[in-house]
């Protein structure tokens, strides 16, 4: 579990499923992901149990995004492997999806923060990379908050769409954080 001032960033509950659903199932909020197509609840609570296997497995996975103030289901951060994009493996990726009604309040940047400390400070790890697709210029400017840098620009195999990797090593973590 992370906290930050406002964020509370933990392992999935049975409770969030529905609340993640509704989040999965807005167009505007899946416009950008993949091809675009919403979640019902019984994707998103396979998803969510693929999520938890992830941690179980690698020791690092996609945390639930809790508003401290109500206890509000927000969505998710955390850190994922892109198996979907070999060409960039190996490689840890920084993620992040919103309810639409939490967007536009640095949330999802203070949260992915707190996503990329613990990789680099609680897993060792040496590199994280975001992904996002050419026009999605709000995550763009997430992963740049961060300290990012654009590493390439591909097609994602599947789907076709182009999309664009943001990259920060460890050395560039350290630098940033002094």
């Amino acid at each position: 579990m992370l906290e930050t001032p406002r964020l509370m960033l933990r392992r999935w509950r049975e409770e969030d499923v529905a609340p993640m659903a509704a989040v999965n199932a807005d167009p505007e909020v899946m416009r950008w992901i993949r091809d675009g197509r919403v979640l019902d609840e019984q994707r998103t609570r396979a998803r969510v149990e693929e999520w938890e296997n992830e941690w179980e497995a690698q020791g690092f996975g996609l945390f639930a995004v809790e508003l401290r103030s109500t206890g509000e289901l927000a969505g998710f951060t955390g850190l994922s492997v892109p198996g979907f994009l070999p060409e960039i493996l190996p490689a840890v990726e920084v993620g992040w999806r919103l309810g639409r009604s939490h967007w536009g309040q640095g949330l999802a940047t203070e949260a992915a923060a707190a996503a990329v400390r613990f990789g680099f400070e609680e897993r060792g790890l040496e590199r994280i990379v975001s992904i996002a697709q050419v026009g999605n210029d709000a995550s763009e400017r997430i992963m740049t908050k961060l300290g990012m840098r654009l590493f390439r620009e591909t097609v994602a195999p599947t789907g076709g769409r182009r999309i664009r990797v943001f990259e920060m090593s460890s050395d560039q973590y350290v630098a940033a954080t002094r």
